[in-house]
Formats: C-alpha cells, structure tokens, sequence
C-alpha cells in the first residue's frame, strides 16, 4: 500500500509506535519540534522533563514494564550533551533507547555555529548505531534503529533529525520491514559435549545475568535449576528471576564483597558452572577470573562473544541463551547434587550476613519497607552505599521489579527510574529509594511526577554524607574531604512540590509513614534520618 503526503517524521514516528512505544520524554526545541508532533499524532505521549538526564531514565523506567523501546527527546547541543550520561548508562546497562535529536542541514552548519556540534561523534562511542535520517531513507532507518536497539544485547540508538527532513513529505511505494531471526540452538556436537557434563555434575552452579532477562528466559532457568537441581546466584540486575525465596536461590551478587565472601568460594567448589546470559559489566573485580576454565567445566551463553575477558568459559555458546540451555537439558539426566547441604548452608549464612533485625540504620530501613510494601512493589535504586546493602536485602520476586544502574552505577537514576515505571503501569506500587545526594541531583523531576499526578514513594536515606566515599576514604585513614554536606529537610522538599513529606527516625514511624504512602493520591517523601556509620560491617 502507497503511503502518500505523511512526514519523514511521522514514518519515523509510526515505526516506533509499531514496536510498542507509547511514551517519550524529554525537553523541547525548535528543532525537535516536528519530531514531538509526529510523536503525539502516532499515539506516542510525550512527557515534559526537566533534564535530558532524568528523561531517559523514565525511559528506561517505561521499558522495564512494558519491553518496548525507550525514546529520550533531546534538542541540538546543549539537549544532547545533557543526555549523555544516561544514554552511556544505556549502552552499558543494555538498555533499547531510541534518541531522537534536531540539527540543522549540513549545508547551514557549513556557516552557522550557534549551538552546532557534531552530535553523531560524541554519541557514536556510547551507541550501539547512529543515523542521520533522511527523507527517502526515513523508513529504513526507523526500523534498522528499532533492530539495532532490541536484537542481541540491547542498547542505545540515536537518530539525528535535520529539520527539513522532518517536515518533508514522502511518499513510499512500501514499508520496508526485516523479518525477526530465529533463535539459533548449538549443533549436535557442542550439545552432546555439554550434556555429558550436566549428565556427571554433582556440584553444578548457574549464574545468570541481564542477557536471560532481556531473552525472557525465566521459565527455562527455574525449570532446568528444578530438574537438575542447580543453585541460582544473579547479577542485580538479575534479581528475582528465579524468586529469591526459592530454596536454589542465592540471591544477588555483584558489588558487596560481605557476599562475595559467602558466593565466591561456593563456586570454587562446583564442577560444573553454567553462565546464563551472565555479563560481568555489572560485577566487581572480585568476580574477576574466580574459575579456572581448564579446570572446571564452564559453559558461558551469551547474546554476543566474549571480548570482555573477566572470565573465561570451557565451552562458549553464542545466542539467546534460553533455547540453548533448553537444548542442552534435553536427554540429560537428573542426579543428586551438592548432597552435604552446602546450598542450604550458603543461604543460611547470606540470611546471617544481611540480618533483618537491626533497629534502625540502613539496614533497619530496608528491612522495614521489605517487610511493609506488597511482595510485588516495584523498587529503584539509586547508587550509593545503600544500593549494595539493599541489593543483597531486598527479597525479589520477579525478574525486572529491583531497578537500578549496575553497570555504569551511575547517580540520580532511581527518582526518574521510578516515575517511567509508575506511568507504564499505574497500578503498581513503585517505591524509590535514593542516597539523600543521589535525590539533590534529581530533585526537580518530583516536579514532573506533580504534574502527572502519580503516587510514587520516595524512601531518602538522610545521612549527610557520600557514604559510601566517605567509609572508604575513612578506611584508607584519610582526612574527611569532600563527602558531607548539611542534612536539608528533604520532607519539607516534598511537600513544597506538591506532595506529602515526612521524617523519621525509628521503625514504627517508617511503618506508619509506608502504610499512609501506599493509600495518598499523591507521591510521597519519607526522609529516614540514619547514621553514615551503619553501613559499617553491613556490605
């Protein structure tokens, strides 16, 4: 069918909304104009930020919940160097983020610099592709971005947008679309050579990471962990793939070397470790090489080679990692496995490790939500001392319901993190906690949730301090420099934008305040007054 008289925009515009986008943010100029109107007619809200920074997290958030692309609005120069940060978080934390930026004709850039900068070679390092749309090519580019975006490891795509073009009429003879790939399963040999080794495990581990989210391999994963009984460890970003109360669970691992000390030597026992969609990005050094592939059996499926070289595998599977593993649990045969208890007795310590029962602090915070807000609250997390300690307390239930930036661990995300995931899905309960400077970052976006009138809560942990810094400068015996700062009424700051502002200082007022947030028609900022101190001992 002819598509006739529609904008380059609008054909851009209707190839995302083809791939399931429904929400956009960011903050306007002339130049993205033409871009926020196709947007709008293709059925695309666009939502007003008050930083670029803060826009592509609430597209992260919106992605989370409904597994269509995000797309950050960003105007010429200024717009796009405010994004970079968060578009970077993307490209590390794989994440489809489609940014759609204005410039002008290149034959106009040839004299006028107002504002000019070549947008294509600052984002070209932190973008899986970059394109300059064009009038005839409009079509082909919105679905090769859309592709470049959502196949493999996903990731962040950006579209300049000449204004000319945006408004230029185009009529198409077709739309040109690519057929999705099949999933490729490992031939007969690799099969046969990996099911041999499952058939004679006694002391196998699955580790499993972001690539089996992002594949929606959960089902797989239980299933074969089931049959075979295999214990789970997750990257954090993992978390709640298999639920966290299952009994092969060992929670999340990444940054908190109190974890490390438990995990890490539960895999040096095993003789066989099956990496499911596992990438290292997010883990810190002490994952690094903790196996010896020459040694033990270690078969890694991943959505992409091995180029990072944190560990290396006995036998690399290269695809969607769920059929793979599927393939490689047909026809091998259940066995008892680690028979001396050591799977209970590694819960068993992480349970003694990260207790739940401290009165107050850190730990007494997050305990206290956990056991307040409904099992399937939707959490953020900002990054900072307090992501660790509740990124190993926080029980998950389900994949994609503990958000965060583990890989780049980048500050300022959960507050805009929590605002996308509340508007895809309004019905959910969305609980916020940030570092009290990890929320002065982003402090102006509870402008934005006002005025989308969404009651999301907002747990501070009010410490004064870059804790996490400031414990490790502390640490090295160094004098204090550059880590505190005044405690500031964040409770007032929440109402002064429109919502409800608390302090509180003990469990029972935690309490109280989570019970009334989860009933206000407004957000809500609980500003939890705790020691830096306790994170002491407790990561």
């Amino acid at each position: 069918m002819t598509q006739t008289g529609i904008r380059a925009a609008d054909h851009l515009a209707r190839r995302l909304f083809e791939a399931g986008c429904r929400h956009a943010f960011g903050m306007p100029g002339g130049e993205v104009l033409t871009v926020m109107d196709a947007l709008s007619r293709a059925g695309i809200a666009v939502t007003l930020t008050r930083h670029e920074n803060a826009a592509a997290f609430m597209a992260e958030g919106v992605w989370h919940r409904t597994g269509a692309p995000g797309i950050l609005i960003a105007t010429l120069g200024p717009g796009v160097l405010n994004g970079v940060n968060a578009i970077a978080n993307a490209h590390q934390d794989r994440v489809p983020l489609i940014v759609l930026s204005g410039c002008v004709e290149a034959d106009e850039a040839l004299t006028y610099t107002h504002q000019i900068l070549d947008h294509e070679a600052v984002l070209a390092p932190i973008t899986k592709a970059t394109f300059r749309l064009t009038a005839e090519g409009c079509d082909i580019i919105a679905d090769k971005a859309v592709g470049f975006a959502t196949e493999g490891r996903p990731g962040p795509v950006h579209i300049d947008v000449p204004i000319s073009v945006a408004d230029t009429p185009v009529t198409l003879p077709r739309l040109r679309r690519r057929p999705e790939a099949s999933p490729m399963v490992p031939d007969t040999a690799t099969l046969g050579r990996a099911r041999g080794w499952l058939d004679n495990a006694v002391r196998p581990v699955m580790i499993v990471g972001l690539d089996a989210v992002n594949e929606g391999a959960g089902a797989t994963i239980r299933n074969v962990a089931e049959r075979f009984g295999i214990p789970v460890i997750t990257t954090y970003k993992a978390k709640g793939i298999l639920p966290e109360t299952h009994a092969l669970a060992l929670g999340g691992a990444g940054l908190s070397p109190l974890a490390d000390g438990i995990l890490v030597p539960f895999v040096s026992q095993a003789d066989l470790v099956l990496c499911v969609g596992y990438d290292p990005i997010e883990m810190r050094p002490g994952w690094r090489e903790i196996w010896d592939p020459a040694a033990v059996n270690v078969i890694d499926i991943a959505a992409v080679p091995n180029h990072q070289y944190m560990h290396q595998a006995t036998l690399n599977i290269v695809g969607p990692c769920g059929p793979a593993l599927a393939a490689i649990a047909e026809g091998a045969a259940p066995r008892d496995t680690w028979t001396a208890g050591e799977i209970d007795a590694a819960r068993a310590a992480l349970a003694r490790a990260f207790p739940p029962s401290d009165d107050w602090g850190a730990a007494g915070v997050i305990a206290e939500a956990r056991a307040v807000l409904p099992a399937d609250t939707i959490a953020t997390v900002d990054s900072g001392a307090h992501r660790i300690l509740l990124s190993q307390m926080w029980t998950t239930h389900a994949a994609r319901t503990l958000l965060q930036s583990t890989a780049l661990c980048t500050m300022g995300c959960a507050v805009p993190l929590a605002i996308g995931a509340k508007l895809a899905t309004p019905g959910a309960t969305v609980a916020c906690f940030s570092g009290d400077a990890g929320f002065l970052m982003v402090v102006g976006e509870l402008s934005t949730l006002a005025e989308l009138g969404l009651p999301v809560i907002f747990v501070v942990f009010v410490d004064a301090s870059l804790a996490l810094i400031e414990k490790k400068q502390r640490e090295r015996q160094m004098t204090n420099l550059g880590v505190d700062f005044a405690r500031h009424d964040f409770a007032a700051i929440g109402r002064a934008f429109g919502g409800h502002g608390v302090r509180v200082t003990n469990r029972a007022e935690l309490r109280a305040a989570l019970t009334a947030a989860q009933a206000a028609d407004t957000f809500t900022v609980i500003a939890a007054d705790i020691d830096r101190g306790s994170y002491d001992a407790r990561i």
